[in-house]
């Protein structure tokens, strides 16, 4: 029984791996590519990578007393951390990038200590905005995706469609005429069927698997000691104070579809853990990691929110790291079927949001108000990044990741609103104690 229960786990825990693996790989291929890395080099950088955000995912969900938020979250590199990594990495080497990495990590700790004090000021109309805009965001990925991968040849081909369809159908399928188990896993179920018609259809490449060798050691500091270089180092600073914006959205939006109150300590111990990760990370040469938010419309599609499975995941990423031929067959599922499979998902995050929304009285305009401006805002960022081509490149860390700059301006409306409101009550019950005194005097 027990061996059946490991079993049954380890399948969810996959499906959250399947979930991520693409947005966990593309991140060392972009700056290997750019940094003109051979392939074997390639190779290990996604090796160590696989395998950090693993340990940064167990670090997260395990926790302990003074880290880890110990909710079913995956990590992994944030793409945000990808341009800046380039630029350093074209003038400091990869040495340059691992130091930089490593003292933002612990700047993110430092920070978490006055980041976390921040959370009253999330009310359910900031809260449901927040998620609502990172559900908004993915829609664009999942729907590149569910067209073949953005710059594919065969990109927005009717096969590509159609097997998105096959995978978004499939998912509905198994939730509706399925219970238990099979409901749990239905993501993995519908992304093993589109692969299925997609191998019919020519759609799938084994060559990765047949040339990926059986085993691969990990080591640390595989691509040299780290160096530290102030203006990397404050760049990627940056990069990680964004990250935490982005990672208390997704802890607000996982704590709702777990229904759990977070509290400050919480998102403090959150924060800390992804800091800790990023430490980790350069010391391996590896990247800064985040909490993942793909995975939060996994947890709301699956209904499984124990730990357990976000641990499995994190071992099988560690695993997948020394087994390259097993990590190269979770690379022949096609980007249409992934897109079709992340719809859904992305899908329940938003759903989530509207659900958190609920609470809030929109009797009241200043709360329309938050929730038109913060949500327009966000997914106009998410949708059209070229907007802010002229702003200065040191705000278009902010500005251009669309959940960012929604959360922002949500808090930043909400807090204007609530002040306002403070304000007016103090200055309304001022001068009603005046009047007051007034009318005793002319009695007396």
């Amino acid at each position: 029984m027990r061996a059946a229960t490991y079993l049954k786990t380890g399948f969810l825990g996959l499906q959250h791996v399947l979930a991520m693996y693409a947005g966990a790989v593309i991140v060392p291929l972009i700056l290997g590519s750019a940094l003109k890395m051979s392939g074997e080099e390639l190779s290990f950088l996604i090796a160590l990578d696989l395998f950090t955000s693993g340990i940064a995912t167990l670090i997260q969900v395990i926790g302990g007393k003074h880290l880890g938020i110990r909710l079913p979250v995956i990590l992994g590199c944030t793409f945000t951390a990808v341009p800046p990594m380039i630029a350093i990495g074209k003038v400091e080497g990869l040495p340059g990038i691992f130091g930089a990495v490593i003292i933002s990590g612990l700047a993110v700790m430092l920070l978490a200590t006055f980041f976390s004090k921040v959370l009253k000021w999330f009310p359910p109309v900031v809260t449901g905005s927040v998620i609502m805009i990172i559900g908004l965001s993915l829609i664009p990925v999942a729907m590149k995706n569910a067209a073949g991968g953005e710059g594919s040849p065969d990109f927005g081909q009717i096969e590509n469609l159609l097997l998105a369809m096959i995978t978004v159908v499939s998912v509905v399928a198994i939730n509706r005429w399925s219970r238990g188990y099979i409901r749990a896993i239905s993501v993995l179920l519908a992304v093993m069927i589109g692969t299925v018609v997609a191998f019919f259809m020519g759609k799938v490449d084994f060559g990765q698997v047949t040339e990926a060798g059986w085993f691969r050691l990990v080591e640390p500091l595989h691509f040299g000691m780290p160096t530290f270089q102030l203006p990397a180092i404050l760049t990627m600073i940056l990069v990680g104070i964004v990250s935490m914006i982005e990672s208390t959205g997704v802890f607000l939006a996982l704590g709702e579809v777990c229904e759990r109150k977070l509290e400050p300590k919480d998102i403090r111990r959150g924060l800390r853990a992804e800091g800790l990760a990023s430490v980790i990370g350069g010391l391996f040469s590896s990247f800064p990691y985040t909490s993942y938010s793909q995975n939060v419309g996994l947890v709301a599609l699956s209904k499984v929110r124990k730990r357990r499975v976000a641990v499995a995941a994190g071992l099988i990423l560690m695993a997948l790291a020394f087994l390259p031929k097993v990590a190269a067959i979770t690379m022949v599922v096609p980007t249409a079927v992934l897109g079709g499979a992340m719809l859904p998902m992305f899908g329940m995050v938003i759903a989530s949001g509207v659900r958190m929304l609920h609470r809030v009285d929109f009797r009241r305009n200043e709360n329309l108000l938050i929730v038109a401006c913060s949500v327009g805002i966000g997914l106009g960022a998410a949708v059209v990044p070229g907007v802010f081509k002229e702003v200065p490149h040191s705000l278009k860390l902010f500005v251009e990741n669309g959940i960012v700059v929604g959360s922002l301006t949500a808090f930043l409306l909400n807090l204007l609103f609530t002040y306002g409101a403070d304000h007016k009550k103090d200055k309304d019950h001022s001068s009603s104690s005046v009047a007051h005194n007034q009318q005793v005097e002319v009695t007396l």
